[in-house]
Order: C-alpha cells, then sequence, then structure tokens
C-alpha cells in the first residue's frame, strides 16, 4: 500500500489527493492481516472491481446452490414439485372451465401429471415443464445485477409472478393444441412456446438492465 494514490492520465502519472480518514483505517486494518488473508483479499477486490465479471460469478454460485437445493433436497426429500404442479393444474382448471371446457387430471405417474381437455390424450406436466427452473433464472439474475435493493424488492416478484403466469398460458395453449391439433403439439412444445417464454424473460431482463441497474458499460468492461 502506498501513501497517496496514482492516476494514470494522459500516458503520465499525477498525484492524486491523500487517502481519506476511512480509507486509511481500511489500509490499516489490511496491513493487519496474515498474508495469505491479504492475497484472498485482493484478488476479491480485484474480481469485484471488474463488475460484469463479479455479476457472471455471483449468478453462477446462486445457480449452483439452488440448483443443489432443488434437485438434491426438494425433489429428492419432499413432495414440493408435486405440489406445485397441482397448484399449476388446479389453475389452468379453473380458467379452461371458467369459459366451458371440461378438463381431467391425473394424480402423479413417474413424477409426471397429466392435464387436458376431455376426449384428448392431454399433456404431460413434469419438473422441466412446471416453470421452476424459468423463474429461477429470471430471479437469479435479477438478484446478481447490481441495482438498486428496493428495486429488487418489487421488480423481482412481480418479475417471477409474470413467469408464473407465462407457464400458465403455455399450459393452456397446449392442452387445447393436443385437443384441436394434436398433430402440431410436440413442435409447439419443444420450439414455439420455449422460444416465447425465454423471450419475454429476456425482456424482462433488458428492461431490468437498462431501467434500473445504475453501472455504465465502461464500469461493466463492455
Amino acid at each position: 500500500m502506498v501513501e497517496y494514490r496514482y492516476l494514470l492520465q494522459q500516458e503520465q502519472y499525477t498525484e492524486a489527493k491523500p487517502f481519506t480518514i476511512k480509507e486509511n483505517i481500511k489500509n490499516q486494518a489490511y496491513k493487519s492481516k496474515p498474508p495469505h488473508q491479504r492475497g484472498f483479499l485482493y484478488m476479491f477486490n480485484k474480481i469485484k472491481s471488474n463488475i460484469f465479471q463479479y455479476f457472471i460469478i455471483k449468478a453462477s454460485i446462486l445457480y449452483a446452490v439452488s440448483y443443489f437445493i432443488y434437485e438434491f433436497i426438494l425433489k429428492r426429500y419432499t413432495d414440493f414439485d408435486q405440489v406445485f404442479i397441482r397448484k399449476i393444474i388446479i389453475l389452468c382448471t379453473f380458467i379452461l372451465e371458467t369459459i366451458g371446457f371440461k378438463t381431467f387430471a391425473s394424480r402423479e405417474v413417474n413424477d409426471f401429471q397429466v392435464f387436458g381437455l376431455d376426449g384428448s390424450n392431454g399433456v404431460w406436466i413434469g419438473g422441466p415443464c412446471n416453470g421452476i427452473t424459468l423463474m429461477s433464472l429470471f430471479g437469479i439474475f435479477i438478484l446478481a445485477y447490481p441495482s438498486n435493493i428496493k428495486a429488487k424488492l418489487w421488480y423481482l416478484p412481480l418479475g417471477l409472478l409474470i413467469v408464473y403466469f407465462i407457464n400458465i398460458i403455455r399450459i393452456i395453449s397446449l392442452a387445447l393444441i393436443a385437443f384441436y391439433y394434436p398433430q402440431y403439439l410436440n413442435f409447439n412444445h419443444t420450439y414455439t412456446f420455449t422460444f416465447i417464454a425465454y423471450s419475454i424473460v429476456f425482456a424482462l431482463w433488458m428492461i431490468w438492465v437498462n431501467k434500473f441497474s445504475f453501472i455504465t458499460n465502461c464500469e461493466a468492461g463492455i
């Protein structure tokens, strides 16, 4: 640590202002730590200084933690997955029956549940189709990306609600396709609604970055 900060301007070093009292206290605390801790703090601050790199690392850690909790705790030791799917089916049933359709639903079969209109084979709803992964990706992005905490407190739940209802609309649409045009079910399931869902989530991300982020392109390393 040096006594003064130096900034590179026009290919020459010019002396900057002395450290503030707060910065001097931090410097003294840094010097008092063992060498291995100083090395760790240096690397951490180096990573943190590049906001985009810091965001990627933070998002990766959050994704790894959420994946572990979901796959190895919730799915293995609880019925969270199936309860969540049943809630989706209840809402889809309510919407379709309100507008005059008759529906059916089965209980769990090999981690899947079947839902559809009477007279069709319906659609199978399992872990990959319940929207939890998409909601997790959205939530991780918002949590990891630098912005005002107050904005996160309302944008995160609002976004999760939007993603949830996107999945409801997707399942209702697939149930209608399975009834009227079953030959197009696989294509629309695999491509059409996947593209639509991820496009909307991407749009929500872009709104967040452009409207609520407090970092500049320069700070992000772009």
